[in-house]
C-alpha cells in the first residue's frame, strides 16, 4: 500500500449471510466497484451452486474477478491474485474505489496483503492428484504428516487439493510448506479497512438451508449442462459444494434429497471454516445482523467505511 493511498475498503462474512445484497447498496452508497473475493466465483457458466450475482445485480454496480476462467482450466490462489491487483489498479485508474467482498479469507488476504505464493511443478501436481484419485486423499495426507505435521494437522485428511498442494510445495522448493505460513501470521495495520458480518449460528444455519433447498434444482439442470460439455473427471471446479452432490446425483449414486443434504452439510462446514479464517484477522470490525443478515447493518457499515469510529456495540459484540 502506498503512502498516502487511502485504505481498501471490504465486506466479509461467511456464505449465506448477505453480503452480495448489502454489498449493492453499499457499493453505490461509496461510489465504488465490487471486486468478489471467492475462490468458486472465476468459473464462467458455474452460477447457481456458487450464488454468483445475478446479471440484474451486476447491471447495478459494477463487478470485477468473476468469470474469469472456464470449468475445466486449472486454476490457483497465485493467478487469482494477478487479476485481482490488475483490476485493482484498473479502478483506482477511473477515480473509482475498489470495494472487496467475499467470504474466502485466503483469496481476500492474497489482495490486501499482496502476499507471495511459493512457485510448484505442475509435472508434481499431475503425478500427486493422479496416485491421489487411485489410492485415496488419506494416503496423500498420511504421507503429509510424515514431512509435515503442521501442514497436515490445518488440512482436512479428505481435501485431496490441500494436500496435494502442499506436497507438490515441497517438491518444488525443498521446504515444508508450513514455513510459507509465517507472513499470514502478521495483520499489516493501515491497508485495510474491513466490516464483518457476523449472524446468530441458528439464523446462519437456517439462511444456509433455506438457500440449497431454493438452489437444488436449477444446480441440477446447470451442472447437467456442465457434463454435457465433457467436464466430468477429476476437475476442482465439480468438487464444488454442490456440483460433486448434484454430479452424483445424475449419475444415480445419490437421491436428490441425499443430495441436498450433502450440500446444507458441507456448506454449513464451510460457513464455520470461513469465520475461523476471517476472526483471526484483528482489522477486520465485525457487525451482528440477524434475520435480514447483512441488510440490517448497511447503515452503520456505510458509516463505518466512510471513516467513523467502529461502533462500540459493534466491538463488545465480536468480543462476546
Amino acid at each position: 500500500m502506498s503512502a498516502g493511498r487511502a485504505p481498501t475498503l471490504a465486506l466479509l462474512g461467511p456464505t449465506a449471510s448477505g453480503k452480495t445484497e448489502a454489498s449493492i447498496a453499499l457499493a453505490q452508497a461509496l461510489g465504488a466497484e465490487i471486486m468478489c473475493v471467492d475462490s468458486m466465483l472465476v468459473y464462467r457458466g458455474m452460477d447457481v451452486g456458487t450464488a454468483k450475482p445475478t446479471p440484474e445485480q451486476r447491471s447495478l454496480v459494477p463487478h470485477h474477478l468473476l468469470d474469469l476462467v472456464d470449468p475445466s482450466e486449472p486454476f490457483s490462489v497465485t493467478r487469482f491474485q494477478g487479476f485481482a491487483l490488475e483490476a485493482l489498479d484498473a479502478v483506482r485508474a477511473r477515480g473509482h474505489l475498489p470495494f472487496l467482498v467475499g467470504g474466502g479469507g485466503l483469496y481476500y488476504r492474497a489482495v490486501v496483503d499482496d502476499l507471495r505464493f511459493p512457485g510448484t511443478s505442475g509435472h508434481d501436481r499431475g503425478l500427486l492428484l493422479a496416485e491421489g484419485t487411485a489410492l485415496g486423499s488419506s494416503s496423500l495426507h498420511a504421507r503429509l504428516a510424515s514431512v509435515d505435521p503442521t501442514a497436515a494437522a490445518r488440512i482436512e485428511p479428505s481435501n485431496l487439493r490441500r494436500t496435494v498442494r502442499a506436497l507438490e510445495v515441497a517438491a518444488a522448493t525443498g521446504r515444508r510448506f508450513s514455513s510459507f505460513a509465517v507472513a499470514w501470521e502478521r495483520y499489516p495495520a493501515g491497508g485495510v479497512r474491513a466490516a464483518g458480518v457476523l449472524l446468530p449460528r441458528a439464523v446462519l444455519r437456517r439462511r444456509i438451508e433455506e438457500r440449497v433447498a431454493t438452489m437444488m434444482p436449477g444446480l441440477l439442470e446447470e451442472t447437467e449442462g456442465l457434463l454435457d460439455r465433457g467436464l466430468g473427471g477429476f476437475l476442482t471446479s465439480l468438487q464444488a459444494i454442490g456440483y460433486a452432490e448434484a454430479v452424483a446425483c445424475l449419475r444415480g449414486d445419490l437421491g436428490a434429497d441425499e443430495a441436498g443434504a450433502r450440500t446444507i452439510r458441507r456448506t454449513k462446514a464451510l460457513a464455520r471454516r470461513q469465520l475461523a479464517w476471517l476472526r483471526r484477522d484483528p482489522r477486520v470490525v465485525w457487525f451482528a445482523g440477524g434475520e435480514g443478515g447483512a441488510g440490517e447493518v448497511v447503515e452503520p457499515i456505510l458509516r463505518y467505511l466512510r471513516g467513523a469510529s467502529a461502533p462500540e456495540w459493534a466491538l463488545a459484540r465480536m468480543e462476546a
